[in-house]
């Protein structure tokens, strides 16, 4: 069974522990569920769109969606791998960390623990063996979940800003100042500044900076480049600027990333 086929099941035991490794499809329409959900994106890319933004996932992090948030979830190449784990919630208020989306670097204890979580599938009851080795999972995310900076790329319905968007997606590797933004689309800085304030909730350059990263971790899925070439296609001068910069998102290398998919796609 896929996961898009299983996601009416998931929710029918309140108190159960789904799990689910099968391989995922390309994109799963807007839903929620009654339970919290773990996933672990092994290898690969996947997108998680909730209301007006889109947290960039990419390999060796796992997502947090708490029940009852809606979201949507798109998988980068074909090949990424994504494990799921969805828990029961009557002790969701022991922890803050239970009630917010959170995108976090999967350390070794963890990693190994969801890969070991495999060899079951489906409804766990609580009854089951395997039932507090799953427990202990969602107990221990509070304990181990490392500070990064998301990769979150709010949306507008604004047309205007929605027109500079794309063509800053579109020339990343050119000058992006808000100078050269600003008379390209003849607004002032001040006003170009105000519109990503008051509409996104974030700085232009901040906005700059995470439309960068999640282009180059697209590139770097799609084996294309190497990554000298990658780092001037987003537009950085250099390559250690580029790895600096890529590690202060993600908590590693770029180097890494490319290693894993390796590891992962043999390519």
């Amino acid at each position: 069974m896929s996961l898009l086929a299983a996601l009416p099941e998931i929710d029918k035991q309140a108190d159960t522990v789904f799990v689910m490794h099968e391989k995922s499809e390309r994109h799963f329409p807007f839903h929620k569920h009654t339970k919290g959900q773990l996933t672990y994106v092994e290898g690969g890319l996947a997108y998680l769109s909730v209301v007006d933004k889109t947290y960039v996932v990419p390999a060796m992090h796992y997502f947090w969606v708490p029940a009852g948030i809606g979201h949507i979830l798109r998988i980068g190449p074909s090949a990424t791998v994504m494990r799921s784990i969805f828990f029961y919630t009557d002790d969701d208020g022991a922890d803050i960390f239970y009630s917010k989306i959170g995108i976090h670097p999967v350390n070794d204890l963890l990693a190994q623990m969801i890969k070991f979580s495999g060899r079951w599938k489906g409804h766990i009851q609580p009854e089951d063996n395997s039932f507090p080795f799953l427990q202990a999972i969602k107990n221990i995310l509070p304990l181990i979940c490392a500070d990064t900076m998301p990769i979150v790329l709010p949306s507008t319905e604004n047309e205007r800003l929605q027109e500079i968007i794309a063509f800053m997606d579109s020339n990343l590797s050119g000058l992006l100042s808000l100078t050269a933004v600003g008379q390209r689309f003849n607004i002032s800085e001040r006003s170009l500044s105000r519109l990503f304030h008051s509409l996104l909730g974030v700085s232009y350059l901040q906005y700059v900076k995470t439309l960068r990263m999640a282009k180059s971790l697209s590139l770097i899925t799609q084996n294309q480049h190497s990554l000298s070439e990658i780092s001037y296609m987003v537009g950085y001068q250099s390559l250690s600027a580029f790895s600096n910069s890529f590690y202060q998102f993600t908590n590693f290398r770029p180097s890494d990333f490319v290693n894993r998919q390796k590891e992962y796609f043999d390519v």
